[in-house]
């Protein structure tokens, strides 16, 4: 019995929230390969402290699949200006040190 082109695997509800959208920009170039331009895009946001989902769209390639290269490359998403552990000081820090 052969199956015809329109099947589909039904999907289980649970988890679902609403429908996919069905032509999103950060996906556009999933599953191909990484040009030397692309890497070296990549090095140049992850050096400007440019957040992962922004770096998606610019990209047009998933968020993981980011994540995944720039570990892959020895690429830090950290971002490298915040001060680790929350020890910014705040204004009335700044104020009872007076």
């Amino acid at each position: 019995m052969a199956r015809t082109a329109t099947w589909k695997r039904p999907g289980s509800p649970i988890g679902k929230k609403g429908p996919r959208k069905a032509n999103p920009s950060y996906k556009r170039r999933s599953r191909q390969p990484w040009s030397t331009a692309d890497v070296k895009m990549l090095r140049q946001l992850a050096k400007g402290n440019t957040p992962t989902g922004v770096m998606s769209i610019k990209l047009q390639r998933p968020i993981a699949a980011i994540r995944s290269k720039a570990q892959r490359e020895g690429i830090s998403l950290k971002p490298v200006n915040r001060s680790p552990y929350n020890r910014r000081a705040t204004k009335a820090r700044a104020t009872k040190r007076r």
